[in-house]
């Protein structure tokens, strides 16, 4: 009598972003199946994704097929479809089509979306940044703000569009002023006629203390200096009242504007809805030590769906590098377990925090060892081309910053989505 093998234990991963991915990268040679599900058949490199929105690099040079980048993984099922929740009781994924999936071993790394303290309505007038279609719609609405004010006769209302507010002075917010001055006074000038592109107008606005609050005080110092010297108006303790088509309130002071970026909150996506399981305020799933769900020894979360306190007592934070650890670790646990064992809990560890300022500008805070300026900027630069997939696409990225480098030229002011008759 023959004996039927036994079938591979089913892993259903939700979501191809870091965490995803790496935890998809890191069960290769398991006995598993496994299921990768997106709303996006792209895997996207998030940090640079200011750049997109900023016209200096393109959309494929910071973003891959998931199909190519798992082409070679024969036991990698990609499906291209919509998560709508969970039946845990079931084991089941359920999609948006009606559908369902079945897993033995759930892994959700499901992201974040904007989050605007309760006031959803401003969002049409201040888009986020976190996928490759806000950004685009972002390097739309900059590029048009010069090309509407090129043909603006009115001095109040070319003042307006040719003023650029972002909200929150985080890393994504820093990033994004200190580029669009540059873009600004350095790239455009001699594009325009009748417009002086370097008198535009950028205001980041910052409810906290102070710029870049994860990094130690005298990087934030530094990274608000360099900001305001290259041109930037860095509003701090001034938390935004009201948002709308026409520009913002903050601090009790009405600023015209016709371009405004949000790049103050997230929010997690609904995985903790979808379980009945605890969350924080912003949505973020609180696991248990090893990074599994309460109550859910089968699932993982992992990646900005979550939070833990494994870095120190402190909560882990929401980057890049942190969500590939976690898919390590979950990888490793599954592993484990089907070896017999148990696996044991996550530990964070931190590789350093960086951000960009300018050309030639940044701040890097390895804890003990901090720089800043230009040696700084070379380091962010080479470390983010390191994490690249791809020799091409490594190449591309390199070159297009030398050329942004030694000629001020963005190669990627392309208008799109629209023509010239779109009103805003």
């Amino acid at each position: 009598m023959s004996v039927s093998p036994a079938k591979p234990h089913r892993v259903v991963i939700v979501g191809a972003g870091f965490g995803g991915l790496e935890t998809t990268y890191r069960l290769a040679g398991a006995p598993v199946e496994i299921t990768l599900v997106d709303r996006r058949n792209h895997h996207l490199f998030q940090p640079l994704l200011y750049q997109v929105a900023t016209a200096s690099l393109a959309t494929s040079e910071i973003a891959w097929p998931i199909r190519y980048l798992l082409r070679d993984r024969r036991e990698v099922t990609t499906l291209f479809a919509t998560v709508t929740g969970v039946d845990a009781a079931a084991h089941r994924v359920l999609l948006e089509d009606g559908s369902s999936l079945p897993y033995d071993t759930l892994v959700l790394a499901t992201g974040a979306r904007h989050a605007y303290f309760g006031h959803d309505e401003w969002e049409p007038f201040a888009p986020g940044l976190k996928t490759l279609e806000d950004a685009t719609t972002l390097r739309r609405r900059i590029l048009v703000a010069f090309e509407r004010a090129e043909r603006e006769c009115d001095p109040t209302r070319r003042a307006a569009r040719m003023t650029f507010v972002i909200i929150g002075g985080g890393p994504t917010g820093v990033e994004l002023a200190g580029t669009i001055v540059e873009l600004a006074r350095s790239t455009l000038p001699r594009d325009f006629r009748r417009i002086d592109t370097s008198k535009a107008r950028v205001v980041l606005i910052e409810a906290g203390p102070r710029l870049l609050a994860g990094f130690a005080e005298e990087l934030s110092a530094y990274a608000q200096r360099s900001l305001e010297k290259i041109g930037v108006e860095v509003m701090l303790g001034q938390p935004v009242t009201d948002c709308n088509r026409e520009g913002v309130v903050y601090g009790g002071n009405r600023l015209d504007a016709k371009t405004i970026i949000w790049a103050a909150g997230v929010r997690a996506s609904p995985a903790a809805e979808w379980l009945g399981a605890p969350a924080d305020r912003a949505g973020r799933l609180q696991v248990d030590p090893d990074l599994t769900v309460p109550g859910h020894p089968d699932i993982f979360a992992i990646g900005d769906t979550v939070t833990i306190a494994a870095w120190h007592g402190q909560p882990v934070p929401g980057i890049a590098p942190a969500a590939k650890q976690q898919g390590r670790h979950v990888a490793a646990t599954i592993k484990t377990r089907l070896e017999g064992g148990k696996g044991g809990p996550f530990r964070y560890k931190h590789a350093g925090s960086l951000a960009q300022i300018g050309k030639r500008l940044a701040v890097i805070d390895f804890g003990r060892i901090r720089l800043r300026g230009t040696i700084a900027w070379w380091i962010w630069g080479i470390a983010h081309i390191y994490f690249l997939i791809g020799l091409r696409h490594r190449l591309s990225v390199a070159l297009s910053w030398l050329w942004i480098y030694a000629r001020d030229q963005r190669p990627a002011r392309l208008i799109t989505q629209g023509s010239s008759k779109v009103a805003r």
